[in-house]
């Protein structure tokens, strides 16, 4: 078991998502940051698919009831054992009663803390992601709770250097135009391409929420609700285009002018309030498949 002493502003537990229920309107969820947490499990000798904590800004704290070992990836951020330092993208190991504190985000948004033997809340539709749109999963922790903790099956990888993608400083977002650009204006589309925009406040795990200009519609009829895939660039009456991220849902009743390939996504989950965003337009099905290659 793990016992949660200071819970953060928002932290969930997340693997790699819940397929395959999209036609039921059940969203994908999972870690929003797709890379860290599958070093996190490597570097705590799990598979990739075991469950993580997801932290949100301000870290998170637990005590272990027995020894284990982590590693803590993501946004970089001060992790402490009983108040020791300890490193940042490394195997740590943490003995019985010991309180792993992983401090505020130095950089970047998300951090991701892994456990050998990962945490064994049941699964729901085949995943034991928190999904904060439908509700599915466990809810975000609380002070005071205790986690499973699952039997270790591997072995932690020792490591002087761990490579990893460092916060961004300006997040550059790929766009396959359509389904439906032909709702919007050529003039819209030369400003989804060339303006500058900045990530609102308001964004989450649902969505990735733009402040900047509006991009002027061509149509202005109503649309009737179709599929979405994540990375689905909506835009909403007020013109300011919304990137869907893990936990948005499976249908939407607003034009789509273009989508981000889904393994350019990553570096959204680390997308503070003001960074600036680009978009660049890819032309062809073909560059956005060697845009993912080259990822």
């Amino acid at each position: 078991m793990l016992e949660v002493v200071r819970a953060g502003a928002l932290t969930t537990i997340q693997d790699l998502g819940r397929f395959g229920h999209a036609h039921l309107g059940v969203p994908r969820s999972g870690a929003l940051d797709q890379s860290a947490h599958r070093l996190a499990n490597r570097l705590a000798g799990n598979t990739p698919d075991t469950a993580t904590l997801e932290t949100t800004l301000t870290g998170v704290a637990v005590r272990t009831l027995r020894a284990v070992t982590v590693a803590v990836t993501g946004a970089p951020a001060p992790v402490r054992v009983d108040g020791w330092p300890a490193a940042w993208a490394s195997a740590v190991h943490v003995p019985a009663g010991a309180v792993l504190d992983v401090g505020a985000a130095v950089g970047g948004l998300r951090s991701y803390v892994a456990v050998s033997g990962g945490i064994a809340v049941e699964p729901e539709l085949g995943s034991r992601s928190t999904d904060l749109l439908s509700g599915l999963g466990p809810a975000p922790l609380r002070d005071g709770e205790h986690l499973p903790v699952g039997k270790a099956l591997g072995h932690p990888v020792r490591t002087d250097l761990a490579p990893c993608e460092g916060p961004p400083r300006e997040l550059v977002l790929p766009v396959l135009p359509g389904p439906r650009n032909d709702w919007f204006t050529d003039a819209a589309l030369r400003t989804l391409a060339t303006a500058r925009f900045t990530v609102s406040p308001h964004s989450n795990r649902i969505a990735l929420r733009m402040n900047g200009p509006a991009l002027e519609r061509a149509v202005h009829g109503e649309l009737a609700s179709e599929g979405m895939v994540i990375g689905a660039i909506q835009v909403p009456p007020d013109g300011r285009p919304v990137v869907f991220l893990a936990d948005s849902p499976t249908t939407g009743g607003y034009p789509v002018i273009g989508v981000v390939p889904e393994s350019r996504l990553a570096a959204a989950a680390q997308a503070t309030p003001g960074l600036p965003v680009r978009f660049t337009l890819l032309r062809t099905r073909e560059r956005a498949l060697k845009s993912s290659r080259l990822r």
